[in-house]
């Protein structure tokens, strides 16, 4: 998408909706370029996809990006409450059929216009670039009640309900655990240790792997193949992650492992897209936090 941001701005352009916008594009685009990912659309292929390749998510991304600004505008000087939620919701619906407009009709990128678009909201109320923050204001949007949302269950919930998992409405109400305790953490832990900025994001990307219920891994091969990626990702990073050899081997293994299976750590990916977002916000405008 081309979309190049500063290392460090004024507060006042740290605001901007139009950055934010900018920002959450980029984090969706980053997330699908990331290659190789187990299971997943990325540079080599449609992972375990029919429906899905990297320039629909390319396109998906873009068509989000005047939602993504318009929940940063709305939630400018706003309190977390339930008309900020209800708001936010009715712009992701919006959003969301610009993007099956984009995409043909393929589902892209729903959990991504929900968790986005909460940080969003969460970034343009707590005045701070600090992740905790932001994702703590997030959940105090995300506890409210949506009264107009519509009564079909997704897909989501229906795994959620029949498996106990706390998907992606729970992980938004606890303030984003899997982004700010786990991926983040071992984002910056990989790069301290010298690995690849590529290298970093697959590991984030595994960490959250290793531990998340995932929901799209549930709906598609049920928990047999949540057990097996979870172990899967839990392998490589015990040899050390995708900067080592072992590392890599183990990765190769999980991702042929999840394709013949025909499942997609899709939850994980969406959760990775919003640990890029938070990390660039905080690297980019850390004097913000001041």
């Amino acid at each position: 998408m081309g979309i190049t941001l500063p290392l460090a701005v004024e507060p006042a352009a740290a605001l901007d909706p139009d950055t934010l916008a900018d920002l959450a594009a980029w984090a969706l685009v980053e997330e699908a370029e990331l290659t190789p990912k187990p299971g997943l659309v990325d540079r080599r292929g449609p992972g375990a996809h029919r429906d899905l390749d990297l320039d629909t998510l390319r396109r998906s991304a873009r068509a989000l990006r005047p939602a993504f600004r318009a929940m940063a505008e709305a939630a400018r000087g706003r309190v977390p409450d339930q008309a900020l939620r209800e708001e936010l919701a009715a712009i992701g619906r919006v959003g969301e059929i610009h993007m099956m407009a984009a995409t043909g009709g393929s589902n892209t990128h729903r959990g991504a216009i929900w968790a986005l678009g909460l940080l969003l909201a969460g970034t343009a109320i707590a005045g701070s670039a600090d992740p905790c923050r932001i994702a703590a204001t997030a959940a105090a949007i995300a506890q409210w009640p949506d009264r107009f949302a519509p009564q079909r269950a997704s897909n989501g919930e229906k795994v959620r309900q029949a498996h106990g998992a706390a998907g992606a409405r729970g992980e938004a109400q606890a303030g984003f655990p899997h982004v700010v305790a786990v991926a983040l953490p071992a984002l910056r832990a990989s790069r301290s240790a010298g690995a690849s900025e590529t290298e970093a994001q697959l590991d984030a990307l595994l960490a959250v792997m290793a531990s998340l219920d995932d929901t799209c891994l549930l709906h598609r091969g049920g928990r047999p193949a949540l057990e097996a990626a979870q172990a899967g990702a839990r392998a490589v990073l015990a040899a050390g992650g995708t900067a080592t050899p072992a590392g890599c081997a183990a990765l190769q293994a999980l991702d042929a492992d999840l394709l013949a299976r025909w499942v997609s750590p899709g939850g994980s990916a969406d959760l990775l897209a919003a640990t890029l977002f938070l990390d660039r916000i905080d690297r980019s405008f850390a004097p913000w936090n001041a």
